[in-house]
């Protein structure tokens, strides 16, 4: 309960809050839209960005309120690289920013194998807290396209 208020004290102002209940109502759907077959959740999550990138200070809320949502709104959102991932994909490329979104499996992690997907930008990790080279990409949204 503490971390919960904690966390309430972190949102600066009415912005936070509309982000936080929008990233709230996407965060909980996670469960139920990673269920569909990866072709049909590529369409459903892809979406070409916008030509004008956001300023920082609304990627910086993005990911603030991201972060916090699972805290503030458990047992409802989730927490984990999936949920944070699959929120952050949704609403950066909304805003414009070519992020790609990638799946992938620890193989020195043995059975059951350590499984994460994290984001990059021009092929780099994207607010990532932690370097994810340890993993081998399997899938990545937006999908490539065929040769």
């Amino acid at each position: 309960m503490r971390d919960r208020a904690y966390a309430l004290t972190l949102l600066r102002g009415p912005r936070d809050w509309l982000k936080l209940a929008q990233v709230s109502l996407f965060a909980t759907a996670v469960p139920l839209v990673v269920r569909l077959p990866l072709p049909r959740l590529a369409r459903l999550l892809t979406r070409a960005p916008r030509p004008r990138a956001p300023r920082p200070v609304e990627i910086e809320r993005l990911e603030r309120v991201t972060s916090l949502a699972p805290r503030i709104c458990r047992p409802l959102v989730r927490g984990g690289c999936l949920t944070r991932g699959l929120t952050l994909f949704w609403f950066l490329r909304r805003a414009g920013v070519e992020v790609e979104l990638r799946f992938g499996l620890d193989p020195s992690a043995g059975v059951p194998a350590d499984g994460h997907c994290w984001l990059t930008l021009d092929g780099e990790p994207y607010l990532e807290a932690n370097d994810p080279q340890r993993f081998t990409e399997l899938y990545r949204l937006p999908l490539l396209a065929s040769a």
